[in-house]
């Protein structure tokens, strides 16, 4: 017997209607996958810019440190050194600018607002340190009128913290005289009678705050109004340098001091990538989860800043901790697994009723092939009754032959044979009946009687 090849495995599994039944759905899905990779969530760039006051050797080291840890999860960390404060606020908010992270002092964007930047949070307390070379012990700002101040440079965030501070104490430039001189050079002047105070903001462990501590020449102020200056400046909080707490072989300073301290807070772009963020969160908490003088372990990164709205995920990340995915897997692993399921979710909502109805249009498409027939099996049924000749019936029978030969040409899957052969029966059963009514017809002709109806089976 010769191999039909119309019923090979192949065509048992796949015909044309499984084709027309499945390709709009895989078209659909195509163009889905295509957008889903194109517009939803793009993976991370793989170079970041931070900027930092290049008078500030503190953030410059912060860099560098997560530098190291970024190379590790294959992100080059590009560092951007600036004049201060207010211009890393500036370069954030410039569309065309690189810089993609910037170190701000909490409190400078006060007056200026945050605009669509956002912080990933209080990274460490900077407090303020007020010496001068005073011959008793001062506790206000207001017993520094009309003496020489430095203030910082202009531009810095202590320039701009130092003028508040003086301003609320009722010490401006026409009543005293300020200075625009920071760092280094501040503390020199001061040493050297060239200035009667100079106002800092420096981390406890700087060396310059050490060197002028142990200077007995001059004098770290205690701020009596600390307290009334936080209530009236969120961004500012009140610290307590403990005596001895910088020295206490020489037991310095030799009593407590009260200041005041803003944070630095890691300031963001809206647009930096979420799982970057999730990245720089999961950093700044390595570095800066430490214990230290003014703090406790694990109180840093906090949600501490008051300039700038926290991300998304820096909330969730000070809600929850990290994703369950960024915790054990690696940056750039845990990226592709939350950008596959940003995909595929989406996908599954396609997928989940084409499954139930891909097969139905399937089979529909199958028994298409079969039911146009039982549409002329339907007619001639119909006509039966109304034949009234022997050669109508002939006709009839012979319309009926030419239904079943294609029946028999149409191509089927194997599990759909069935209705193939219910179809032939069906044919069987019309030619049955055609055949009654044709030997009624010769039965009735022959005896020369008109032809009746006959009762339908």
């Amino acid at each position: 017997m010769k191999f039909d090849p119309r019923h090979n495995k192949f065509t048992a599994i796949f015909t044309r209607e499984m084709l027309e039944a499945t390709l709009p759905s895989v078209i659909l899905i195509s163009v889905a996958l295509f957008f889903a990779y194109k517009f939803i969530d793009p993976a991370p760039p793989r170079q970041l810019v931070i900027a930092a006051s290049e008078a500030d050797i503190n953030t410059q080291a912060f860099a560098s440190i997560y530098g190291v840890y970024l190379k590790k999860e294959g992100i080059t960390l590009r560092l951007r050194k600036t004049a201060g404060d207010e211009e890393n606020l500036r370069l954030l908010k410039a569309e065309d600018s690189e810089v993609d992270i910037a170190f701000i002092q909490d409190g400078v964007a006060h007056s200026q607002g945050a605009g669509s930047l956002l912080s990933l949070g209080s990274l460490y307390y900077q407090p303020v340190w007020i010496f001068c070379r005073c011959k008793q012990t001062t506790t206000h700002l207001s017993t520094l009128r009309g003496q020489r101040i430095g203030i910082g440079q202009a531009g810095s965030a202590t320039h701009t913290l130092a003028s508040t501070l003086l301003a609320e104490s009722g010490l401006t430039a026409q009543n005293s005289r300020l200075v625009s001189i920071g760092g280094e050079a501040a503390a020199q002047a001061l040493r050297r009678g060239r200035l009667d105070a100079v106002i800092l903001v420096d981390v406890a462990n700087s060396s310059l705050v050490r060197e002028l501590i142990a200077d007995q020449r001059v004098r770290l102020l205690s701020l009596d109004t600390a307290e009334a200056f936080s209530r009236k400046f969120a961004y500012m909080h009140h610290l307590q340098l403990p005596e001895g707490a910088m020295d206490l072989a020489r037991n310095l300073p030799p009593h407590d001091v009260h200041m005041v301290a803003p944070t630095a807070t890691l300031v963001v772009k809206d647009s930096l990538h979420p799982a970057l963020v999730y990245l720089m969160m999961k950093v700044i908490a390595e570095v800066h989860g430490g214990p230290g003088l003014f703090h406790t372990k694990g109180e840093f990164p906090s949600a501490k800043d008051t300039d700038f709205p926290l991300s998304t995920q820096a909330l969730n990340f000070y809600t929850s901790g990290l994703p369950i995915i960024d915790k054990y897997l690696p940056f750039w692993a845990a990226t592709f697994v939350n950008r596959t399921l940003i995909v595929i979710l989406p996908l599954l909502a396609l997928l989940i009723p084409l499954t139930k109805l891909v097969p139905m249009v399937y089979v529909w498409l199958v028994k298409r092939k079969l039911f146009r027939y039982y549409g002329e099996l339907r007619y001639l049924d119909t006509q039966l009754q109304e034949m009234q000749t022997t050669q109508d019936v002939q006709d009839c029978l012979e319309t009926l032959n030419a239904i079943e030969q294609r029946v028999v040409n149409v191509k089927l899957p194997v599990p759909f044979s069935q209705y193939a052969y219910e179809l032939r029966a069906h044919i069987e059963l019309v030619r049955a009946k055609l055949q009654q009514r044709a030997s009624l017809l010769n039965a009735e002709g022959a005896a020369g009687k008109p032809v009746e109806n006959a009762t339908r089976i």
